[in-house]
């Protein structure tokens, strides 16, 4: 059974989000809240196994709430699903950055969101790459440019960076695998070990650095 945390400051859409989890098999919703204050609190009474988390809210924001849980909370951490507006560029980056595993946008359709709360719960990281992919484009397109050699990447191995690279680019394990010729069991070793030679704890997380570094430039086509 998964444990859900649903947090959201809009008393009718976190009612829908309750009533739609509790409905769907496999997932016991465990606790509410309405700001991000209330959320760190509820997420170390409840140990949820998932939480969803509006981006945007009174008292404590999404990101900073994210941030808070994931610094305090106990092994095994839960996992952070940010409800968010594809126009809220730059807090949807921060959350990534604060830890959160991923996210889905508002208007998602019933199946989708109890698909994404469930692929959350079972360790993908990152819910529909291809939609984050194109959000942090969008924001580093906005930023200083990035330079072409991937600096501060000189702990990974060639295949390691290779990996994290089509990660960034929004393939799944088994497409990363297929296009490798290895297994994906082996992907996601590479994926692993690079998230613990550059000290990040999700796979979202991976994403960002591959931009930040450069190893992916946004409007440069995958090869």
């Amino acid at each position: 059974m998964t444990r859900v945390l649903v947090v959201d400051d809009q008393y009718l859409i976190r009612a829908g989000l309750v009533g739609l989890l509790r409905a769907a098999p496999g997932i016991e919703v465990v606790g509410e809240a309405a700001d991000g204050e209330e959320a760190v609190r509820a997420a170390a009474r409840t140990r949820p196994d998932v939480i969803l988390m509006d981006i945007r809210m009174p008292v404590l924001d999404g990101t900073a709430a994210t941030r808070r849980i994931l610094a305090e909370a106990a092994d095994p951490l839960p996992r952070v699903l940010i409800l968010t507006t594809f126009d809220l560029d730059e807090y949807v980056y921060a959350a990534l950055r604060a830890g959160a595993s991923g996210f889905v946008l508002k208007e998602t359709g019933p199946e989708q969101l109890i698909g994404a709360v469930m692929a959350v719960a079972r360790g993908d990281m990152l819910f529909a790459p291809t939609v984050t992919r194109r959000l942090i484009e969008a924001y580093v397109a906005r930023s200083e440019p990035v330079p072409d050699t991937p600096a501060g990447l000189g702990a990974l191995t060639g295949r390691e960076r290779e990996v994290l690279r089509l990660t960034a680019r929004g393939l799944s394990n088994a497409e990363i695998a297929e296009k490798l010729f290895i297994s994906e069991a082996t992907v996601k070793t590479h994926l692993n070990r690079t998230m613990s030679k550059l000290d990040l704890d999700s796979r979202a997380q991976a994403v960002v650095v591959a931009y930040e570094t450069g190893l992916v430039v946004p409007g440069r086509p995958a090869v």
